[in-house]
């Protein structure tokens, strides 16, 4: 890794690292603040659920009901909120780290210093995944504080299931952004990369809600790396969080793996 890029790429990209941080804190924080309103009301929200139809229930993640804090988060934050904070940060991020800097000719520069096309490129991939292990760092602490200041010992919490959620995120995100870095190291155009970026993530995500309407189409979910992240079974402790961040895992790692191979193999319009 250059570590003098690195420094440089994360002051750059600090501000805006920030921005997605502190706005994802302060959802959650909203989250908490609601809560015991919500749990007032408990019994009767949980019979209208019931009473909706099952694809709806399950397309929004709220199979768990609302009887604890994070069955309540599982499915208005963690279920719909975060992915899409997530991946449009993850887009924007991949996009300016490789093929902004190729479009504009930026990365001329950078290849004209005493480095490696490989070093570059790894150092871009690791300042993507720093931000993102910031801003879910910065969620959960702001969920903990959200419970102190909220919560209390008043309602059921489960900070493992919590922190659990927050770690399982972090892999989905790390598999969306591997696919995103993969798509801008082989642009050289900037719209270019953000427009299949986006039509990629979107179009998982898209899936992944139509699949989980109806049990006829249900097996459009295969196809999409967000059905691998089940926020209400994880708060409602099920689910298999092992296997499916090993599968994140490996995806993310094929997505960095191949984008760097790919930058150094390429001809680029320097």
């Amino acid at each position: 890794m250059n570590v003098p890029l690195f420094k440089q790429m994360m002051k750059l990209n600090l501000k805006g690292i920030s921005n997605y941080a502190f706005g994802s804190a302060f959802y959650i924080l909203l989250m908490f603040w609601l809560y015991p309103g919500i749990a007032q009301n408990s019994a009767a929200l949980n019979e209208l659920v019931a009473a909706m139809p099952a694809g709806v229930v399950n397309a929004f993640n709220i199979q768990g009901g609302f009887g604890s804090m994070e069955a309540f988060i599982s499915g208005e934050y963690y279920g719909l909120i975060l992915p899409l904070l997530l991946s449009i940060f993850s887009l924007m991020l991949s996009t300016q780290l490789m093929a902004k800097l190729v479009d504009q000719g930026s990365m001329a520069y950078l290849l004209s210093t005493p480095t490696t096309r490989a070093r570059v490129t790894f150092t871009q991939a690791v300042v993507l995944v720093t931000g993102l292990l910031l801003i879910l760092l910065v969620t959960t602490a702001a969920g903990f504080l959200g419970r102190a200041l909220f919560i209390g010992d008043r309602y059921a919490f489960d900070a493992s299931r919590f922190v659990l959620l927050n770690a399982v995120a972090f892999m989905l995100f790390f598999a969306v952004a591997g696919i995103s870095f993969l798509v801008s190291s082989l642009s050289n155009d900037e719209k270019r990369a953000l427009g299949i970026s986006g039509a990629v993530t979107f179009g998982m995500f898209s899936l992944d809600l139509l699949g989980k309407i109806s049990d006829k189409i249900e097996w459009l979910r295969c196809v999409s790396a967000f059905a691998l992240f089940r926020p209400s079974e994880l708060a409602g402790g099920g689910g298999d969080p092992a296997v499916a961040s090993a599968v994140l895992l490996l995806i993310g790692l094929a997505g960095f793996a191949a984008g760097i191979a790919a930058f150094r193999r390429r001809d680029l319009p320097l």
